[in-house]
């Protein structure tokens, strides 16, 4: 069982289900070909994917196509099931930058058999994470820019404000399709500029007054 880390709090929190949104950003979705979507895109990772800023990510020996792709992450923090617009903001308590590695040639095998992408966003270390920041310590305004480098070569650099679907929308959203408990994370979508890593590569990346991580891609 893996748990969640904070900034200024000891609490001791399992992660539950990682619920990922594709296609949140319109540019990111014209960059790879698919449409903008009408509603929120989810997959599902597993909270065995899970490893912290620090460690490294362990490129799969099956893929030749590994991704970066940043995202704002939020920390759901109550119980709710259908709820309204006041009751989805409320549910998220905290905020940690996150990436989602993607096998993207698995990805896009998969996709044009029109199978799953399960075994292209769900493997070992494929969801790294920093430590959250809770709301009651910073209140998200929605503008905040959001980056990557690998390298030292800045590759994705964006804005919050360029979702499609903001934090409180897609909470509202997933509630309506499946409960949502405390421990589960909401990865919120990528902006453009994700690309190839290979082992040796070194990420960094940061959401403006959230936070950063930093990992390797190794063997």
């Amino acid at each position: 069982m893996k748990f969640l880390k904070f900034k200024n709090s000891n609490e001791q929190v399992p992660i539950g289900k990682l619920v990922c949104v594709g296609r949140n950003y319109a540019a990111h979705a014209k960059e790879l070909g698919n449409e903008v979507p009408e509603f929120p895109v989810i997959f599902l990772k597993a909270a065995s994917n899970v490893i912290y800023s620090g460690q490294s990510v362990i490129h799969p020996k099956y893929s030749n196509n590994l991704h970066h792709e940043v995202e704002l992450v939020l920390y759901i923090g109550e119980t709710i099931k259908n709820a309204n617009d006041d009751e989805a903001e409320n549910a998220i308590y905290g905020y940690a930058v996150g990436l989602d590695m993607t096998l993207r040639d698995l990805q896009f095998e998969f996709m044009k058999k029109g199978d799953p992408w399960t075994l292209s966003k769900s493997f070992d270390t494929s969801a790294v994470l920093s430590d959250f920041i809770l709301k009651k310590d910073y209140k998200l305004k929605g503008n905040e820019n959001i980056s990557l480098s690998v390298n030292g070569t800045i590759r994705q650099n964006s804005s919050l404000k360029n979702m499609l679907f903001p934090p409180s929308k897609i909470v509202k959203y997933v509630s309506e399709k499946m409960t949502l408990e405390k421990g589960d994370l909401i990865f919120t979508g990528t902006p453009e500029g994700v690309g190839r890593v290979v082992v040796g590569d070194k990420i960094f990346a940061q959401i403006e007054n959230i936070g950063s991580l930093e990992t390797t891609i190794a063997e």
